[in-house]
């Protein structure tokens, strides 16, 4: 059995601490990842403060991993011993239901396993990437192309996916009029995703304090939503609302704001329910919709299609230390626009 540090929040609420974990010895289809950087996701909070009622603790957060292969299994054929690798949101499924043999992991019948907070084939939990290394079968692991850093390509992971699989599936491409709400972590790279894919590109956010940074990012038009009223010219000018934000929205406002056919799609993660008036579907026959991250293939090709548009997170990286103050400070707002732990002083030895 492998030990590797890790940072272990021992029950909500309570501080990381720093411990060794096992895992397991590597079969013949796994590779050793050595992780270098393991971004802070905001689902990472609400796991650590068990806000969605699903956590078990002692809990090893992380689903934003980059890093590079230290060994591979004997039977090993995609990967090999220094390639750049990264691991999203989760490392395994049935393999075997119509959406893993379609490609679409996530949707796995019998349930994905998650990169962390869940349970393998064995029956052990699994613990993530606020750690030295991982074991993870070739078949759930990402190449990183050479142009991407390891610090800026780990929130692509999830960020990343989970903006360019619903900017795909509902087609974003030249003169789609794209509007994204809120410009944090996942706000900029999804400015980035639709601008790329030659939308024109709309912000929406709380405050005016970031109009310098959306334009820099590709958003061609922004706007402060404070005020219901401050949206209202706004009506009918969009194909499709990417919502980024973690607390709740007027979804009728935002519905108003799609032209025929639009769809409203929800990224974030609030905690509470959506509430919809029915009349605003009918008008525009318009869609509310939701997206999770995506399958294996789509996020390779997420990552292919970053390095070729020149892509990334925008981070702020950490020592691994510093874990608690990164999470006061995501809770408080204060980051731009991705927090990333360098995780090499977790290494044993």
């Amino acid at each position: 059995m492998l030990k590797a540090g890790a940072l272990q929040i021992p029950t909500s609420g309570a501080p990381f601490e720093r411990v060794t974990i096992d895992r397991r010895d590597p079969g013949p289809h796994d590779v050793l990842i050595r992780i270098h950087f393991v971004g802070i996701c905001h689902s990472d909070v609400h796991m650590a403060l068990n806000q969605w009622g699903e956590s078990i603790y002692p809990l090893v957060p992380g689903h934003e991993i980059a890093g590079v292969i230290d060994a591979v299994g004997t039977e090993v054929t995609r990967f090999g011993t220094g390639d750049r690798v990264g691991v999203g949101c989760f490392v395994d499924s049935c393999r075997v239901c119509p959406n893993c043999r379609a490609g679409q992991q996530q949707f796995c019948v019998e349930g994905e396993t998650e990169t962390y907070n869940s349970v393998d084939k064995s029956g052990k939990r699994t613990q993530g990437g606020y750690s030295s290394h991982i074991v993870v079968d070739e078949n759930y692991v990402l190449r990183i192309p050479d142009s991407l850093g390891l610090d800026t390509a780990a929130p692509l992971m999830c960020a990343g996916i989970s903006m360019y699989s619903p900017c795909r599936r509902w087609r974003v491409a030249s003169g789609t009029k794209v509007a994204v709400v809120g410009l944090g972590g996942l706000g900029h790279v999804g400015v980035q995703v639709a601008r790329a894919l030659g939308a024109e590109v709309t912000l929406i956010s709380h405050s005016s304090d970031k109009v310098a940074d959306a334009a820099r990012f590709g958003a061609a038009h922004f706007y402060v939503a404070k005020e219901p009223d401050d949206l209202r010219m706004l009506t009918n000018s969009f194909d499709v609302i990417l919502n980024t934000a973690s607390s709740n929205v007027s979804t009728d406002l935002y519905l108003s704001l799609l032209d025929v056919d639009g769809v409203l799609v929800t990224v974030g993660l609030p905690v509470g329910p959506l509430s919809v008036s029915p009349m605003f579907l009918i008008q525009n026959q318009r869609v509310i919709a939701g997206t999770k991250n995506g399958g294996i293939a789509e996020t390779q090709g997420m990552l292919d299609f970053c390095a070729v548009h020149e892509i990334a997170a925008e981070v702020e990286t950490l020592e691994a230390g510093q874990v608690d103050m990164a999470y006061r400070r995501l809770l408080a707002g204060d980051v731009r626009y991705r927090f990333v732990l360098d995780t090499s002083g977790l290494c044993l030895s």
